[in-house]
């Protein structure tokens, strides 16, 4: 059985990957630092599993690193731990640079240590898996698409401090010879999102009958990946990536803000109709536009597709019908997370 040291694994994508890898037959030592948007609760399910292993702590903690790698000797390392949410960044951005910056240091420097005492045969097996977004690219223009080669310009406290973090990493690989590999993906969304990010906060305001507030003129675009196909993704390029590569993950599936929202409405009018009877779209309201909101993403993945051979399973339109349905059926989930320190309110203005 293989084991995988997997970090941030209480978080929305973290913890979608480990129910999918627990689920496949695969061990895994999960440590989150359980901040505000770790929650235990999407791990459940994997209560009693003995091949699920919880741990609170942080990448950074490098002696609880140490430990964890040198007691459970995993195969491979895949790294989720991250602060994640521009806004917060736009209000602070120090706690951004401590957990993705200098914390990632922490695991990699932890990461060489061990693979440098591996014995030979399982040292040319491990590897070290970097998840990462498309915005430190920054932002693209009406047309074109991001590569892997394509330079970054990150715009938002989040988006430097994961530039950094991929730049460690890259050095890692370069300077040590680390096995590294590196994703970046488009925006993610499906189960176990925690409801600051557009999609489920929409879900959320939409049920209740609240204003859904989108930035601006509404039309900033992203690239839309659901996440099982994210986590089907990282699992191939564990298995197959060449090392020191970077893999960019996209849904192929770019919608504007509005039209999301709008897709959102639709879906939830036909599920559970507001009381009143009114159409959902007229709680839309726009409000000020984000500081340096990025116009547009766009991932070109048909390096992975190539050469790889992966493909996204879900459309737009059949992933996000999938995660309102999520959404409609785990209302106590929400509200548990709801009961902690996030209530819903705009943040980084």
């Amino acid at each position: 059985m293989k084991t995988l040291f997997v970090t941030g694994g209480a978080g929305f994508i973290g913890a979608n990957f480990v129910l999918q890898a627990v689920a496949d037959g695969l061990r895994v030592i999960n440590l989150d630092k359980l901040t505000y948007a770790g929650n235990l609760d999407t791990l459940t399910q994997l209560d009693g599993d003995e091949r699920h292993i919880f741990v609170q702590g942080d990448i950074g903690d490098r002696a609880l690193v140490a430990r964890l790698l040198n007691e459970h000797r995993p195969d491979a390392i895949v790294n989720f731990a991250a602060e994640s949410h521009v806004d917060r960044s736009i209000d602070g951005p120090a706690e951004f640079v401590q957990t993705n910056v200098v914390g990632t240091l922490g695991l990699l420097e932890c990461a060489r240590d061990y693979w440098r005492g591996l014995e030979d045969d399982t040292r040319d097996d491990f590897r070290v898996l970097h998840v990462s977004t498309d915005e430190v690219y920054g932002s693209l223009g009406a047309d074109g698409k991001f590569t892997e080669t394509t330079p970054y310009a990150p715009n938002s406290p989040y988006s430097a401090s994961k530039a950094a973090s991929d730049h460690l990493v890259r050095a890692f690989h370069h300077t040590y010879g680390l096995p590294t590999l590196t994703t970046n993906c488009s925006n993610n969304y499906g189960p176990y999102q925690f409801p600051e990010k557009l999609i489920p906060l929409v879900i959320q305001k939409a049920l209740a009958g609240e204003p859904l507030p989108v930035y601006g003129d509404g039309m900033n675009i992203r690239d839309w990946l659901f996440v099982g196909d994210h986590c089907s993704a990282i699992r191939r390029v564990l298995e197959a990536g060449e090392v020191g590569e970077t893999y960019n993950v996209g849904g192929n599936a770019e919608r504007e803000n509005i039209t999301v929202v709008k897709a959102i409405c639709a879906l939830l009018d036909q599920r559970k109709p507001l009381a009143d009877g009114r159409a959902r779209e007229s709680l839309i309201t726009f409000v000020k536009d984000r500081p340096g909101h990025d116009r547009r993403y766009a991932i070109d993945s048909s390096k992975l597709q190539r050469e790889l051979g992966w493909r996204p399973s879900q459309t737009f339109e059949s992933g996000i019908a999938q995660t309102v349905d999520w959404y409609l059926d785990h209302q106590p989930w929400i509200q548990r997370v709801l009961d902690g320190s996030y209530r819903m309110e705009r943040l980084g203005q």
